[in-house]
């Protein structure tokens, strides 16, 4: 590929791990999503993740995969973590340094005092996750039944909401508001399927979407089109924050069940490719993935 080519190329790729990439039933990504990506990006697509994710599960489950199934030299992928608050970049040598935005970590004080509510309360259930730097995360553990983690999870999050008004934070969770004693809200207690987390409000995946800008420019590239993936309606932000500042961008929902909102940019699923609504997470991911391979050989 020219300079020229590889500094404009047609499409970049701003890709949520959970559903998309990694299964939410394994938490894993399967060889043939990684030998997809792998000549996505060989073939100068810039392939960004942004996700709540942690660095460490960037690493373990993407970063490690691809370069054992021989990311070439020279290739630089990006990896924006806690929904925006860590980021990193990695070649075939491995994880360069790790960003993080302290202004925007939780207190360490509360993140204490939640670690010991959930080996006190809901150990069976969940587990909290050591690996985060910013946000403070629970998750289900694997083999428990998704159905039985939800009941639970409900009942966590009330006792996190909880906690956060015995410290002095303002904190909301979806239409729950309990601000604190100067009326203000700093963080969101955000359930998903499989975790919960509870981060500050300026994180999310328009932050992460704006730092994936900035680290492609940093590189000297400006893609003519993104397409963003993910599997919920917090993923949509994505696009909404590359639409808004002037690039084209197409979003992907791998798990339109949910509903698809309104937007002023185009929005595809699996339907698109003539598949299924059986067609859903990584299984969407990866078909869509396979497609732009396929297009890009012509």
């Amino acid at each position: 590929m020219r300079d020229s080519e590889a500094s404009t190329p047609p499409l970049a790729l701003l890709l949520d791990v959970d559903g998309p990439i990694a299964s939410p039933v394994t938490r894993t990504v399967t060889p043939g999503i990684i030998a997809d990506l792998l000549a996505l990006a060989a073939a100068g697509i810039p392939v960004i993740f942004n996700t709540g994710r942690s660095d460490a599960f960037i690493r373990e489950q993407v970063m490690d995969p691809m370069i054992a199934a021989g990311m070439p030299a020279g290739l630089t992928v990006h990896a924006i973590c806690e929904k925006g608050a860590v980021w990193f970049s990695y070649t075939a040598a491995g994880p360069g340094t790790v960003h993080v935005d302290d202004a925007l970590a939780v207190p360490a004080a509360f993140g204490d005092d939640v670690r010991r509510l959930v080996a006190e309360d809901y150990a069976a259930h969940m587990f909290f996750d050591e690996t985060k730097r910013a946000m403070v995360s629970v998750e289900q553990h694997v083999d428990v039944a998704n159905a039985d983690y939800r009941a639970e999870q409900a009942l966590f999050d009330a006792d996190a909401m909880d906690l956060m008004q015995r410290h002095g934070l303002g904190v909301v969770r979806l239409d729950r508001h309990v601000p604190d004693s100067d009326d203000a809200i700093d963080y969101r207690v955000d359930p998903t399927i499989i975790s919960t987390d509870i981060e500050s409000v300026r994180l999310g995946k328009d932050l992460g979407a704006s730092r994936a800008v900035e680290l492609l420019a940093a590189q000297g590239i400006t893609p003519q089109a993104w397409r963003t993936v993910g599997d919920s309606r917090t993923d949509y932000a994505m696009a909404d924050w590359l639409f808004h500042n002037d690039h084209p961008v197409k979003h992907v929902d791998v798990r339109p069940a949910d509903g698809i909102p309104v937007k002023p940019y185009e929005v595809l699923t699996a339907a698109d490719l003539g598949l299924g609504a059986d067609v859903i997470h990584d299984d969407a991911g990866a078909a869509f993935l396979r497609h732009w391979r396929a297009a890009l050989a012509g």
